[in-house]
C-alpha cells in the first residue's frame, strides 16, 4: 500500500480540503499503520506520528459529526484478529481509555477538574481517591481461569474479539497456572505482557548475532512473541506480566469476593500470585495525581521496563459505576503520557566512530529531533550489516528511538520518502582517527582498527591493558591516572609511559609527591618482565593469557612471532585461522611495530632464547579450580604453575572439575566439590602432583 506522503509534513487547514475526503484518507491511513503496528508486528511509523495524525482526524470528525461512522479508529479499539490464532470473544469487552497527551501538569488537573464536574462536585467537597499505576508499553493481555485453573489468554485484538494465544503464554513464568482455593470460580485477570530493557537487548544482541530480524522496540518484540504459533520460539523470547484489573467474573458460593475499591482489588490480584506494579499507589486528588506523574517521569528512564505514561482511575468501583462510560471509553481512567520515546527525523548523513576497542560504529547524523526527553542529533546504527538490513540511506526519513540511558539508534526507514537515486553507505578501508587498515573478520558484523598501540581513540584502553596486573602489572597506574595523562595530553602512546618525569606526575591533579614517586618505581619495575606477558599486554586481539604462553614458547623470541607468516602462526597450540590472521595483521602495520621497537628502547625486556621444548604437560584435559588463600603461593602463581603443566583454571566447580585447590576460607566452591565428590587438594598436595607428575614425565 502506498504511503499517504502529506501525513509527514505539517497539518494542512481543514479548510483547506474537504473534510469527507481528509476523513477518509486519514481513516486509510491509521488503519494501515494499526495493521502494520498491531497485525504484522511491524511499525513503520514512531508513536508520536501516528498521534498526530489520530487527533487531527478526532478534531475533523468533532467538526463534523455527521461524518463520524462506527468503523472509525476514533470510535473503536483498533486490532485484528492474526491469521493462523482462533478468535476469542471477550465476555466483557477489553476497551481502551483515553489519553492525555499534554506531558505536564495539567494533564492530571484536567482529568480530575472533568471527574469533579461529571459527579457534580464543588471546590466544597473532598478531594477524589485515586490509584495511580504505570502505563506498560507491552501486549494487553485477558487471562480466564475457572475453578483456579487457566484455561484461555487473549489479546486485546479490537476490543470484542481478540488472539486466543494460551499456549504462548503458559510460556511466562509470572503467570500463575493455578490459583489457591477461594477465588471466584470464573476469573478473567486483565494485564500487560511485556519485555524488559535487558532482556530485549539481548535478544536483539542474539538476532544480530544470528543475522536474524532485529525488533523495534521491547513492545514490538513482545507482540511478536505472544503471537507465534510455535511455542518454542515464544519460551526463547523472556517475557514478563503485570496485572492491572478484571474482566468477567463469577462470585463464589458465599457471594465474594466483593471489592470495594479498585486498589483492593490489585492488592487481592497480587495475594492470588499475579505480579502488580511496585509503583501502584492511592493518589489524593489532583495534587498528588501531579506528583505521581512527576515521581515517575523522574524515574522513568532507571525502570527495567519500558513505560510511555502513568494511568490515573477513580478509586472508588461505586465511583466508577456512577460515571461509567463515553463512546467506548470509561470516563473514569485517563492515561497522562510522557514525551515520546520514538520519533522521526531525517538522516543528513552517515558517519562512524572508533570505539575505545577498536570497534568502528556508524553514526547516523540526524536533523534535531526531540526524543525521550532530550534533543538528538545523532543515533548509532551498530555495524555495516544493520544498515544493509534496515535499507537507511543518507536522506530518508527515519524512526529514532530513545530509552531511557541507551544510546538513541535507528531502528528503522519510514517507506515512501526517498526521492531519486541514493548510494549505499560504504564502510571505511582505513581509520579515520589513525589511519591504520580497516578489517572484518569471517564471521563478525563488525569492522575494527588494527591500529591499537596507535590509535588516540583507543589509547586509554591500549594503557590500562597494558598496566594490568596479569600482563605488565604497573602498580597505581588506574583508570583515573590515565584518564588524566591522557587527557592532558602526557601520554599519546605506551612508549611515553616509559618517558614520564616527577615533574609531569605531580603537575597532576591530586598527584602527591610519594604517589608520583611509587609510580616511577613501579613503571621503572615493570620494565624487567617476561615475553608471554609483554605479548599479553600489547593487547592482541584474540590474544589472551594461555595464547600469549603458547606463542612464546613456540617462536622463543618476540621477532620470530612479529616476522611469522599467517601458515606458520597456525602451527602454534590452539591458534586458529581467526587469531593468526589477527596477529599477522597487527604486525604488519608499521606502526604497531614502531611502538614495540619504542617499548624495547625505553628498556623493556625479557628473556628470549630458540623455541623451547614443550613442557610437560602432566594436567593436560583436567580442569582446576582455586578457592580460598593458599599459605604461600598467590592466586596468579598458582594459577601460571597450573596453566604451565596444561590444565584449564575455571573459575565454577562441575561434574567435569578434576580438581579442587583449597586454601583457607574456602567457601561454597569447597562445598559444592564435597558435594560432588571432586578431589579436594591444599597447596602441599597441589606441588607434590605437580612434582610428581613431572618426576614421572622425566623417567618415562
Amino acid at each position: 500500500m502506498t504511503e499517504n506522503l502529506d501525513l509527514f509534513s505539517a497539518p494542512a487547514p481543514v479548510a483547506s480540503a474537504q473534510p469527507a475526503i481528509r476523513i477518509k484518507a486519514l481513516r486509510d491511513q491509521l488503519n494501515h499503520w494499526a495493521h502494520q503496528y498491531y497485525v504484522l508486528d511491524e511499525p513503520t511509523v514512531p508513536d508520536a506520528e501516528y498521534d498526530r495524525v489520530f487527533r487531527e482526524l478526532q478534531a475533523l470528525e468533532a467538526a463534523h459529526p455527521d461524518l463520524v461512522t462506527p468503523d472509525s479508529p476514533t470510535q473503536r479499539v483498533i486490532g485484528a484478529v492474526m491469521e493462523g490464532l482462533a478468535p476469542v470473544r471477550h465476555a466483557v469487552p477489553m476497551l481502551s481509555i483515553h489519553t492525555e497527551t499534554d506531558t505536564e501538569a495539567t494533564g492530571a488537573q484536567a482529568f480530575d477538574a472533568r471527574v469533579r464536574r461529571e459527579l457534580g462536585l464543588t471546590d466544597a467537597d473532598p478531594a477524589i481517591e485515586y490509584v495511580a499505576e504505570p502505563k506498560f508499553d507491552g501486549l494487553a493481555m485477558s487471562l480466564r481461569y475457572e475453578n483456579g485453573r487457566l484455561v484461555q489468554a487473549a489479546t486485546r485484538g479490537d476490543g470484542e474479539v481478540g488472539e486466543e494465544v494460551t499456549h504462548n503464554i503458559r510460556t511466562i513464568r509470572q503467570i500463575p497456572l493455578t490459583l489457591p482455593e477461594g477465588v471466584p470460580p470464573l476469573l478473567e485477570v486483565r494485564g500487560e505482557v511485556y519485555m524488559r530493557r535487558a532482556d530485549f537487548d539481548a535478544l536483539n544482541e542474539r538476532q544480530r548475532e544470528q543475522g536474524g530480524k532485529t525488533f523495534v522496540n521491547p513492545r514490538n518484540a513482545a507482540a511478536g512473541a505472544v503471537r507465534q504459533l510455535d511455542s518454542n520460539i515464544t519460551a526463547q523470547r523472556p517475557l514478563s506480566f503485570f496485572a492491572y484489573g478484571l474482566g468477567a467474573i463469577t462470585p463464589t458460593g458465599d457471594g465474594g469476593p466483593v471489592f470495594r475499591t479498585h486498589y483492593e482489588m490489585l492488592q487481592t490480584l497480587k495475594s492470588w500470585g499475579f505480579p502488580v506494579a511496585a509503583q501502584v499507589q492511592i493518589a489524593l486528588g489532583a495534587a498528588e495525581l501531579v506528583a505521581f506523574h512527576q515521581q515517575v517521569g523522574a524515574s522513568r528512564d532507571a525502570l527495567p521496563y519500558d513505560i510511555d505514561g502513568v494511568v490515573y482511575k477513580v478509586n472508588s468501583l461505586q465511583l466508577q459505576r456512577d460515571l461509567g462510560f463515553k463512546t467506548r471509553e470509561p470516563r473514569w481512567a485517563v492515561a497522562h503520557k510522557y514525551p515520546a520515546q520514538e520519533m522521526a527525523t531525517k538522516v543528513e548523513a552517515i558517519d562512524v566512530q572508533v570505539g575505545r576497542t577498536g570497534k568502528i560504529t556508524p553514526v547516523a547524523r540526524l536533523a534535531p529531533v526531540f526524543v525521550g526527553g532530550v534533543t538528538v542529533t545523532n543515533a548509532t546504527l551498530h555495524n555495516l550489516f544493520e544498515i544493509r538490513k534496515k535499507g537507511v540511506r543518507v536522506g530518508d526519513t527515519v524512526i529514532v528511538r530513545r530509552a531511557g540511558d541507551v544510546i538513541p539508534e535507528v531502528v528503522g526507514v519510514m517507506p515512501g520518502n526517498r526521492t531519486g537515486y541514493v548510494p549505499n553507505f560504504q564502510m571505511p578501508k582505513a581509520c579515520p582517527v589513525c589511519g591504520s587498515d580497516v578489517v572484518r573478520e569471517k564471521g563478525e558484523a563488525n569492522h575494527r582498527c588494527t591500529g591499537g598501540l596507535f590509535c588516540a581513540a583507543q589509547r586509554k584502553e591500549a594503557i590500562l591493558h597494558f598496566a594490568a596486573r596479569r600482563a605488565m602489572d604497573i602498580e597505581g597506574l588506574g583508570d583515573k591516572l590515565v584518564d588524566q595523562l591522557v587527557d592532558a595530553n602526557v601520554i599519546r602512546t605506551l612508549p611515553d609511559l616509559y618517558r614520564l618525569g616527577l615533574t609531569s606526575l605531580i603537575a597532576l591533579e591530586r598527584m602527591a609527591d610519594k604517589s608520583a614517586r611509587n609510580v616511577l618505581a613501579a613503571l621503572e619495575k615493570s620494565k624487567q618482565t617476561t615475553l608471554p606477558r609483554f605479548l599479553f599486554g600489547l593487547g592482541l586481539r584474540h590474544v589472551g593469557e594461555a595464547t600469549a604462553k603458547d606463542l612464546a614458547r613456540h617462536f622463543g623470541t618476540l621477532d620470530a612471532i612479529m616476522d611469522a607468516s599467517v601458515e606458520q602462526l597456525l602451527q602454534v597450540n590452539d591458534v586458529g585461522p581467526v587469531v593468526a590472521q589477527s596477529l599477522h595483521t597487527f604486525f604488519q602495520q608499521p606502526h604497531n611495530r614502531e611502538v614495540v621497537e619504542q617499548l624495547r628502547a625505553s628498556g623493556v625486556t625479557w628473556p628470549e632464547g630458540a623455541p623451547a621444548e614443550r613442557a610437560p604437560q602432566i594436567l593436560a584435559g583436567k580442569t582446576v579450580v582455586l578457592t580460598g588463600t593458599l599459605p604461600t603461593l598467590s592466586r596468579d602463581a598458582a594459577k601460571d604453575l597450573l596453566e604451565a603443566a596444561g590444565a584449564k583454571v575455571a573459575g565454577s566447580v562441575s561434574k567435569k572439575t578434576s580438581y579442587v585447590v583449597a586454601g583457607e576460607e574456602a567457601g561454597s566452591k569447597l562445598a559444592k566439590a564435597q558435594e560432588l565428590g571432586v578431589p579436594v587438594l591444599d597447596e602441599a598436595g597441589m606441588l607434590a602432583l605437580l612434582q610428581a607428575g613431572a618426576a614421572a614425565e622425566g623417567a618415562g
